[in-house]
């Protein structure tokens, strides 16, 4: 697959989730204390992301 959400656990014992996508890490969130967090900010950026703007400021 292509693409991934990865959950894990940092140094100071957080939940984090990263997105890969071919193997490179797209972005990475804030730590959450347990588990569900984690899962839940993955099911909010399969909800919101695809409404999301693009904003160039460039």
């Amino acid at each position: 697959m292509a693409h991934k959400f990865e959950i894990f656990k940092d140094k100071v014992g957080e939940y984090r989730v990263r997105f890969q996508y071919n193997g490179e890490v797209i972005f990475a969130t804030e730590g959450y204390k347990n588990k569900a967090g984690a899962l839940n900010a993955i099911e909010s950026v399969k909800k919101n992301a695809p409404a999301a703007p693009t904003e160039d400021n460039s």
